[in-house]
């Protein structure tokens, strides 16, 4: 790159303090969170993605110097985005997984639904049981899935991977129309941005925080 098109020290600095708010709007939104899956917490992840890499660029092509830290980023593993530049529709694709840690405690939340939804004339109504598959579905039935992933540990379960999608499309679907297979037609081109939680990526952080200490 040549000197005339190299960034000023003042654009730099610039780029640092942009850093630097970004990472002040991340903590302030993780730290008001709503749920795993808060829209507040990617957009500010995002935006401090991208201030992280602007600074880096500018401070490699002015110093030619890098920075410690990189922020990882789960579109790193998409396809070109061939779906529709304007899109007049999207489709929301959330997959949660949860191991069932705590069975009686999972039983136990299940059966105080139960009886709290139990009417005056049905008072020996069946119970839920010892079956985790009726507690699963009064479970479910009853709280979003929302908040579900908020509150997991007091329903006896543990969270595994999830992850979601945002794809485009050129208008909805009929309505009933991919009911019977709802994620068949999930197309990783129309794309437009994903977001994934997974132990793996502690398991890699740990490994690169191990490797610097060696």
């Amino acid at each position: 790159m040549s000197d005339a098109a190299q960034p000023t020290a003042a654009e730099v600095r610039a780029a640092a303090e942009a850093v630097k708010a970004a990472l002040d709007r991340h903590l302030e939104a993780v730290e008001r969170r709503s749920g795993d899956d808060d829209p507040a917490v990617y957009e500010a992840f995002n935006a401090l993605a991208a201030a992280a890499e602007a600074y880096d660029e500018r401070l490699y092509d002015r110093y030619d110097e890098v920075t410690p830290f990189e922020i990882p980023g789960a579109d790193d593993s998409l396809p070109p985005y061939a779906g529709p530049e304007e899109p007049h529709a999207l489709s929301v694709l959330i997959r949660r997984d949860y191991a069932v840690v705590e069975p009686q405690r999972l039983l136990a939340q299940a059966q105080r639904i139960v009886d709290l939804e139990k009417d005056e004339e049905d008072a020996d109504a069946a119970v839920v049981g010892v079956s985790t598959h009726a507690a699963l579905g009064v479970l479910f039935g009853e709280y979003e899935p929302d908040e579900i992933a908020s509150r997991h540990k007091e329903f006896g379960l543990e969270e595994g991977d999830s992850t979601l999608w945002v794809s485009a499309s050129e208008e909805l679907p009929e309505p009933g129309e991919w009911l019977n297979a709802p994620f068949e037609q999930a197309d990783p081109e129309r794309i437009v941005c994903r977001f994934d939680v997974s132990a793996v990526f502690d398991d890699e952080l740990d490994d690169d925080l191990e490797e610097q200490d060696a």
